[in-house]
């Protein structure tokens, strides 16, 4: 690796994106100084909200209560109650309606687009698992509010949400925020190994690389009579890039964050192709289900990304790279193995007595805010989601995308208006089907 010269393009990268979230961050940050959220919490109960009451929501908000002996979860938002309801019967059953772990009041159960604000309010740590499309905004809103946080991945579905995450970011630092993301690899200790190795040398520089969510695929909602079309859409929120970003970012978002994480850099373009090929019903939006996607990185080296939501094919999630010295492959059979390239094994990970690195990531945030510490991982997770968001705009138009270029990107795939009687950015034909992005026509910057 040309280590000077990726340096530098790197602090171009860096400087550019600080300069663009310090700008964006000014009215965030008037007004406030630093510290002025801080709190000697000592032996004190944290107060935790959850927004976002999905499978996820559910789990991380077990995952938080477990993380400290004197944490409450206080506060509950989503925009539906029945989701909403489910969540908090699931949770309480969890821990026996003990009220010193749950303890919910009616007036603290937040339902609507606003939700999120009551609950916020309501606590010293916040859990944002709602769809990624409103991250940008329930991040910004808990930040200016003085709130520490765990944030799902990814972080955004489009440039301006990126941007706007970015900002949010500097002003978490001003403010000593604790801001934990929940790209768990970063908190696994066979991934924590191999990186350790390879930036010791362990198998040279890596020059190239192939990772993949290759799955069967997830669940489809199914439209009801009386909903709307935004409700729908919220609902089966999966297929729909405002609210998920497509599966190359939602889930394949953890392969591509470990190629940048590995490689210690982000791409500098993208190009590659997908399409619908299985998934092809009005009940599968507009989302694609496939991509595949070449990443170039400042030091020559290539990643392909490889993604595919296809029953009845090769199932695949993991990482392998190519170093110059030896290879490396994270797959489930070896936890993490580098070998030279004459079959010498370099290092083996046996994971035998690895803790659950989802339960570590809540572990650590805690226990920084005990310690008052910070822990600040919205960067890399930023970086990483706008590299999701590259890849799919190369995919989507079948361009070589430009990471500067990709992440200066005017267009917003968000709602003008979030009510329910609202039209969402996208809608059906009378048919019922939704526009298909269309490689060579569908324009991405």
């Amino acid at each position: 690796m040309k280590k000077e010269e990726n340096s530098d393009k790197q602090s171009s990268r860096r400087d550019f994106c600080k300069t663009t979230a310090l700008a964006s961050s000014s009215i965030l940050a008037a007004g406030l100084p630093v510290g002025a959220s801080a709190f000697a919490y000592g032996s004190d109960t944290l107060k935790v909200a959850l927004v976002g009451c999905g499978g996820r929501g559910t789990g991380a908000a077990i995952q938080a209560i477990n993380a400290d002996d004197n944490v409450q979860l206080v506060a509950v938002a989503d925009a539906f109650q029945d989701r909403l309801e489910d969540c908090l019967n699931n949770i309480n059953q969890k821990f026996g309606g003990d009220k010193k772990k749950v303890n919910v009041k009616d007036k603290n159960k937040f339902v609507g687009f606003d939700a999120y604000k009551g609950a916020i309010d309501q606590a010293d740590v916040v859990i944002l698992t709602t769809p990624p499309g409103f991250r940008p905004i329930h991040f910004e809103y808990a930040v200016n509010q003085g709130k520490h946080l765990f944030i799902e991945k990814p972080l955004a579905t489009d440039a301006p949400g990126i941007r706007k995450v970015l900002a949010a970011a500097e002003v978490a630092k001003q403010k000593k925020l604790n801001a934990v993301v929940g790209l768990q690899r970063h908190y696994q200790k066979n991934y924590q190994a191999v990186v350790e190795k390879i930036r010791n040398g362990a198998m040279g520089d890596i020059v190239s690389g192939q990772v993949y969510w290759n799955s069967a695929g997830v669940w489809v909602r199914p439209r009801k009579p009386g909903q709307t079309e935004m409700e729908y859409q919220m609902r089966n929120w999966y297929y729909f890039n405002w609210l998920c970003g497509d599966h190359i970012l939602e889930q394949h978002i953890h392969n591509i964050d470990v190629a940048n994480w590995f490689l210690d850099s982000y791409p500098v373009t993208a190009q590659g192709m997908g399409g619908r090929e299985v998934r092809t019903g009005k009940d599968h939006g507009e989302i694609f289900d496939h991509h595949f996607v070449e990443f170039v990185y400042p030091n020559g080296a290539v990643i392909s990304s490889q993604c595919r939501h296809q029953p009845s094919c090769m199932s695949r999630v993991s990482e392998h790279f190519q170093g110059t010295g030896g290879w490396v492959d994270t797959n489930s059979d070896h936890k993490g193995l580098i070998k030279s390239y004459g079959g010498e094994t370099i290092y083996e990970h046996s994971g035998k007595d690895d803790p659950n690195p989802y339960q570590v990531e809540h572990d650590r945030l805690f226990a920084s805010i005990r310690a008052g510490e910070v822990i600040n991982n919205v960067e890399y997770g930023a970086k990483s989601t706008m590299t999701a968001i590259m890849g799919r705009m190369a995919t989507y138009s079948g361009q070589v995308i430009n990471w500067e270029e990709a992440l200066n990107s005017e267009i917003s795939i968000m709602p003008q208006t979030f009510a329910f009687d609202a039209d969402p950015p996208v809608m059906p034909d009378k048919n019922g089907y939704y526009p298909i992005p269309v490689p060579g026509q569908t324009k991405v910057l």
